[in-house]
């Protein structure tokens, strides 16, 4: 019973059960990742909380395959009762919201694993960007985790209404749920999460997912600060993410507010020589892919072919540019990421740019 409150299951038994031994023959129990923090975790197990650190092989293997995050089920070694547990193995994830990495490395940061909720978080202050939300919305396809947008601090705002249909456009088929986080969390966000899932809460700092968690397990857990009133913007009053049991018998996840959301799609790692990530992409913009579909020739760019259906939308007006220009922003975004650790596709880039710089000094020559 232990483990089914964190979300255990049939499922995950099979998953686990090629762990129920390590190489000393040692027993392997399951458990699950509720916070990570500088060098150790704090780990659920059918005996309760433990804490736990990864065993060396697993920092070797993890160079490859990441290091345990929040939300992941682990095999777990421990000796004694009140022993440190040793991590050695991650379970396979069912999904995961990742981002890529700061700064130029091309690597994946997983924020959240095995999670079947995301609530996407943005304030209804200077938090609120629609071009901001539309990144959030890809990489919330990227998870296959189902999406809610929550729009906070509704108390703050003159037109929720408005607001409210704005995100709904960009967002078809999202629940869209504006909230006033001090009073309205619990009874407006709690049904979504039924018992035994997991729910996560991503977005800037201080657009009150802190305070989200708080009204949800009554009590106040987490520590909060009000934003600053010339730009909203907040501080990372979260200093790591962890998971919280529910009243209800479900999970959340708070994380630290994200100042830099660089797309990263879940196939990078598979080197499959395609694009699948485009697929998200496609998803948040429906309008747009659904012209692309019109257009006169298969592989379109969409720049100067002749019968493009998506450039006589542009010039009618019914696409918006700046939604347009996103669009272009995010595919290009990740199809970069994509070439920088696929040898495949990267081979396949080089020689298309070799043949369009080939054309080009052919013209100059004609000239």
């Amino acid at each position: 019973m232990q483990l089914q409150l964190a979300g255990w299951n049939e499922s995950w038994a099979q998953h686990f059960a090629q762990y129920l031994n390590d190489s000393a023959g040692k027993e392997l129990k399951p458990a699950r990742v509720l916070a990570q923090r500088r060098h150790t975790y704090s780990l659920w197990t059918e005996s309760g909380e433990i804490d736990a650190e990864v065993a060396g092989a697993l920092l070797f293997r993890a160079e490859q395959g990441g290091f345990p995050a929040v939300g992941d089920w682990v095999a777990v070694r421990q000796y004694a009762p009140d022993d440190m547990g040793i991590i050695t193995a991650i379970l396979p994830r069912k999904t995961t919201f990742s981002r890529k990495v700061s700064g130029k490395a091309t690597e994946e940061q997983v924020i959240a694993a095995n999670i079947d909720l995301l609530f996407i978080v943005f304030g209804l202050d200077h938090d609120y960007n629609l071009r901001r939300l539309e990144r959030y919305l890809v990489a919330a396809g990227q998870s296959k985790a189902e999406t809610v947008v929550v729009l906070n601090k509704a108390d703050l705002c003159a037109d929720v209404d408005a607001r409210v249909a704005e995100v709904a456009a960009i967002a078809p088929g999202v629940p869209v749920v504006a909230i006033s986080a001090l009073s309205e969390a619990t009874n407006a966000l709690l049904p979504f999460i039924a018992t035994g899932k997991t729910a996560a809460l991503v977005g800037s700092s201080g657009a009150g997912k802190s305070t989200i968690v708080n009204q949800m397990l009554g009590a106040a857990t987490q520590t909060t600060q009000p934003t600053r009133e010339s730009d909203s913007r907040g501080r990372h009053t979260t200093t790591h993410r962890e998971l919280f049991f529910l009243p209800n018998g479900g999970l959340v996840l708070d994380n630290p507010g994200i100042r830099e959301l660089q797309l990263w799609s879940q196939e990078l790692r598979q080197g499959s020589g395609q694009s699948p990530h485009a697929t998200a992409v496609d998803e948040t913009f429906p309008e747009i892919d659904a012209l692309a579909e019109q257009c006169g020739f298969r592989d379109c760019r969409h720049e100067a072919e002749p019968n493009c259906a998506v450039r006589n939308a542009l010039d009618s007006g019914e696409i918006d540019d700046a939604r347009w220009r996103s669009y272009i922003k995010l595919r290009r975004e990740l199809r970069h990421a994509q070439v920088q650790v696929d040898p495949n596709l990267r081979r396949t880039e080089k020689e298309r740019w070799k043949k369009l710089c080939s054309g080009v000094k052919r013209n100059q020559k004609r000239k």
